[in-house]
């Protein structure tokens, strides 16, 4: 346990920096939007292109994995979804983000340092994959529920068509694209190029657990909803659980691709939850609860999983 301790320590040590920072400072929200730029743009496609460029293609092929992985997240979502809207009668807005809280982990921000840390390159294509095709899967799924909800008022072809956009044009999907195309044809930056690309990519798991901490220390803990008896632990422990059950059971895995897809399981609410929330004015406050609540018990609940990962593996 202490090996993990010691593999965790920088990782969530990035995030208490960047909140003690956000504390301390006291600069507003707005200063932390070029950095966000630059992780978003810049420092993670950079790193997504590098890992899958270099990978064999008949491993980027794997949509298997992916649909199986994505089956364990929205049986939570589910789950969730049924709980908030059929038992406990929330509106339909509500019970959308309450869902996402459950079942969106922050695997952009945090998955692809984490991954890489715990289990080496190994685990750079089935992050890439997962990272990508599921926030695709999300920025279908979260504008669809709230068009249905009332909260989007656009017509149904202009909400497609930015639907589509976003997903087609998100810096993370054409880095995997760029990747993979240049797997298929062998093709090799040439050094400086190359240079820029690690550079970019060395800097990606700093900035983006920094910017998650200094965002976690802007959004103070001022309501704790009710919903956190039953989203935290689906969050943490149910959601690695399932994901870990359906992708060994289903499927015919390399065991570092299982345990890279239970770790991004077991990862907080992602701050995009927060995001949607606002965007829709639904869920604001207890959403951002969530996210720091999550954050909070990940600490204990991933040392867990990765753990469990580790004996499991010996």
């Amino acid at each position: 346990m202490a090996e993990i301790a010691g593999l965790l320590f920088p990782f969530f040590g990035l995030i208490f920096i960047g909140y003690l920072a956000g504390r301390i400072t006291k600069q507003p929200a707005e200063a932390l939007g070029w950095l966000n730029t630059f992780i978003i743009y810049a420092a993670l496609p950079a790193l997504f292109f590098k890992l899958v460029a270099k990978t064999p293609v008949d491993q980027l092929a794997r949509m298997d994995f992916v649909g199986l992985s994505l089956l364990a997240t929205y049986s939570i979502f589910t789950l969730l979804f049924v709980i908030g809207y059929v038992i406990r009668r929330n509106s339909l807005a509500d019970t959308t983000i309450q869902s996402f809280a459950g079942s969106y982990g922050n695997i952009g921000y945090m998955g692809p340092g984490l991954a890489l840390l715990a289990f080496g390159e190994r685990a750079a294509v089935p992050v890439a994959l997962i990272v990508c095709l599921e926030n695709a899967m999300h920025f279908v799924t979260a504008p669809a529920l709230m068009a249905i909800a009332g909260g989007d008022k656009r017509p149904p072809l202009t909400l497609a068509g930015d639907v589509a956009r976003k997903v087609l044009t998100h810096p993370f999907i054409l880095s995997v694209i760029a990747g993979f195309l240049a797997a298929i044809i062998g093709w090799q930056p040439p050094q400086p190029v190359q240079q820029l690309v690690d550079y970019l990519a060395q800097s990606a798991a700093p900035c983006a657990l920094f910017a998650m901490g200094v965002t976690l220390a802007l959004r103070p803990l001022r309501r704790v909803p009710v919903e956190i008896s039953y989203i935290v632990p689906a969050k943490l422990i149910l959601h690695p659980l399932l994901a870990y059950l359906i992708l060994s059971s289903f499927g015919s895995f390399d065991p570092v691709w299982v345990s890279t897809a239970v770790l991004l399981a077991a990862l907080p609410t992602a701050t995009n939850v927060f995001v949607i929330g606002q965007q829709y004015g639904v869920w604001q406050e207890r959403a951002s609860a969530t996210i720091l609540i999550t954050t909070g018990f990940s600490v204990f609940t991933v040392s867990l999983v990765l753990y469990l990962i580790r004996s499991m593996s010996v």
